[in-house]
């Protein structure tokens, strides 16, 4: 059985005394430990407290808390308080707040307590304190038998076994997006004819005329159509014009364009946008000249850039031809100059 808390400490006060007074303390040196409660549980938080009593004009010194290192653990810092005593002594309290993390007796991880006065320094060693730290587990555990041993895990398969769906799913996206980019640039070059945009204008006005769409009623969806095939044209042979511009936009764009018939492709443009956008109804008339003004507007415009075409060509041209000239010029000069320097 273990003895009584009040015991213990008694128990520990003498002993102190008689440990300090072995190594030569003065009579009126005394120092005791208590640990309260003497019994804990793993983790749970207990105190330890170090009494000190001494001739006044002694310095004590306490231990520092135990550290993280050993099965006892410091929970909270070290607090050293005064206690009354009588005239002509000192009282001093050290208080530690730990924790143990282990079972059975336990040392509490305290170094000694340095007292120092007129005849020097002296020690009270604290090592031999412990605390009793029950285990919480039921009794037939504290065996610890281990669990028997599993059988082997099988071998993982390989990473391109488990990951071929994916793999497989990515691909089939990738070709997907591969067709429809292919498709939308194979559109865009037909629709703005990147090779020959006069020659795609006028394929397009005759597909136009071989669907019969004024025959068949729809008057200003051979119109819009027309103008759409019109914008195609200019977007392609003139860079000012952009296909997302507005019909103002790009006749604003070609305002400076000589070779741009501006006051018959504004009139077509106007005309086109009133029946896509104000759903305004025409006769097959109408139709048919709305259509042959857009062919003329292609023509009138395909004529203005090549005639500027050959101009600019031609002056061209005419400025390599006075270049060379002019270079020939120069070397005959050089040529009767070094003659005459050499005569």
């Amino acid at each position: 059985m273990r003895a009584p808390r009040h015991l213990l400490a008694a128990i520990a006060l003498a002993l102190g005394a008689s440990r300090a007074s072995a190594q030569g303390a003065t009579p009126g040196l005394r120092a005791g430990v208590s640990v309260t409660p003497d019994t804990v549980a793993v983790g749970d938080p207990f105190v330890v407290k170090v009494r000190v009593q001494a001739a006044a004009g002694t310095v004590v010194t306490f231990p520092a808390p135990p550290d993280t290192s050993g099965p006892v653990q410091a929970r909270d810092p070290r607090r050293v308080d005064s206690v009354r005593a009588p005239a002509g002594e000192i009282d001093v309290v050290a208080t530690y707040r730990v924790s143990a993390w282990d079972v059975g007796p336990l040392p509490l991880g305290l170094a000694d307590v340095v007292v120092r006065d007129a005849a020097g320094e002296r020690r009270v060693p604290l090592g031999a304190y412990r605390v009793y730290v029950r285990s919480v587990l039921p009794t037939d555990s504290a065996l610890r038998v281990p669990k028997p041993a599993r059988a082997p895990l099988p071998d993982a398969p390989s990473v391109l076994l488990q990951w071929w769906p994916w793999i497989l799913a990515a691909a089939i996206v990738l070709a997907l997006i591969g067709w429809l980019v292919s498709r939308w640039l194979q559109k865009r070059r037909s629709r703005r004819g990147v090779d020959d945009p006069y020659g795609h204008a006028v394929r397009e006005f005759a597909r136009l005329e071989k669907l019969g769409l004024v025959e068949a009623g729809e008057h200003g969806r051979l119109v819009a159509l027309a103008a759409d095939v019109v914008r195609d044209y200019l977007a392609a042979r003139l860079p000012d014009a952009a296909r997302s511009l507005t019909s103002t936009e790009v006749q604003r764009a070609l305002g400076g364009r000589e070779e741009v018939p501006h006051e018959r492709l504004a009139a077509l443009l106007e005309f086109a946008d009133l029946v896509k956008f104000a759903a305004v109804r025409i006769g097959p008339d109408a139709a048919r000249q709305a259509f042959a003004e857009a062919r003329g507007v292609v023509d009138d415009v395909e004529r203005g850039v090549k005639a500027r075409e050959e101009r600019e060509a031609a002056e061209a041209e005419a400025r390599a031809r006075r270049a060379s000239d002019e270079q020939r010029r120069y070397e005959e000069e050089r040529r009767r100059a070094s003659r005459r320097d050499a005569a």
